[in-house]
């Protein structure tokens, strides 16, 4: 964290880059100690890995959630103001049959009820050997629409570059693969 919040300060500052707090957003898996300071000492927005919104589901898929639910997390976030200068964001890779239901969806509105927030859905591009596959579009459209139309503002990330490995996600994949090709040739 001191290196992040060092990082933050020279981006800002008038002695470094002197952007503004509002184009960096720093993303966390929520740390609960370490997202307080860093609430505390920096103006940047905050992206949280969310990914589920039970404790259960996000545990499986997520070890972090076993030291830290995201019940916690959430109510440390009440704590703070995202109405105005700062931007609060979730982060959420849809998982196709696995965290992708409006059930799913019903949840997160009732976790995140009251905070100013958006959710930011992420396509999961299929990587080799991993049993898990993203959700098609019109599911990822409807999971949108009903967290916006119960007043989540929610997008869909636009995806660029999974045809050479390189979307979110995938960049060590393209190396495994080259490793395997190489191996193969030999």
């Amino acid at each position: 964290l001191d290196n992040v919040l060092r990082s933050t300060e020279i981006l800002t500052a008038d002695y470094g880059w002197a952007w503004s707090p509002k184009r960096i957003t720093v993303s966390s898996v929520g740390i609960k100690d370490k997202l307080q300071r860093f609430l505390e000492e920096s103006d940047c927005h905050v992206a949280i890995s969310l990914h589920a919104p039970s404790h259960a589901l996000r545990a499986q898929l997520m070890p972090a959630e076993k030291a830290m639910p995201i019940e916690k997390i959430v109510d440390l976030l009440r704590n703070y103001d995202f109405a105005h200068q700062r931007r609060l964001s979730f982060e959420y890779i849809v998982f196709g049959g696995v965290n992708d239901t409006l059930d799913h969806a019903r949840q997160i509105v009732k976790l995140l009820k009251g905070l100013t927030c958006r959710i930011n859905l992420i396509r999961f591009h299929q990587i080799p050997d991993v049993p898990l596959h993203g959700t098609d579009e019109r599911r990822m459209e409807e999971f949108r629409d009903y967290l916006t139309g119960h007043g989540v503002f929610t997008t869909i990330r636009a995806s660029r570059g999974q045809d050479i490995y390189a979307a979110c996600g995938l960049l060590s994949t393209s190396k495994k693969i080259g490793e395997v090709r190489h191996e193969e040739k030999r």
